[in-house]
């Protein structure tokens, strides 16, 4: 049987300030993120704020965020599920100061 899919994530040299700007443009998507500044959660545990959301619409938003390398998703460690977190460290050193000021913005 095979391993859980492990998605695709930019290295922290190829996250561009362009891409990242773009995916914490969307309200739903900062909405997660401004979440996972908390900390890592189950996809699964990610509100939205619409929660009648199609699920290929938040899947949608959740691809975005990784593929601009917002966000690490990775297997969860039990079950099936996926777990989030955002890449604070990636970001904080490639743009200094810019998740505080985004996530600070009204």
């Amino acid at each position: 049987m095979a391993g859980p899919i492990t998605l695709p994530h930019p290295v922290r040299e190829d996250l561009t300030l362009p891409a990242v700007l773009a995916a914490l443009s969307d309200p739903e998507r900062l909405a997660i993120v401004r979440q996972l500044a908390e900390g890592p959660l189950e996809m699964a545990a990610c509100f939205l704020t619409a929660p009648d959301m199609p699920k290929s619409t938040r899947s949608h938003l959740m691809k975005v965020l990784r593929e601009a390398g917002v966000v690490q998703n990775d297997p969860a460690p039990h079950g099936p599920g996926r777990v989030l977190q955002l890449r604070r460290q990636d970001l904080d050193a490639r743009f200094p100061g810019l998740l505080d000021a985004v996530l600070g913005a009204d």
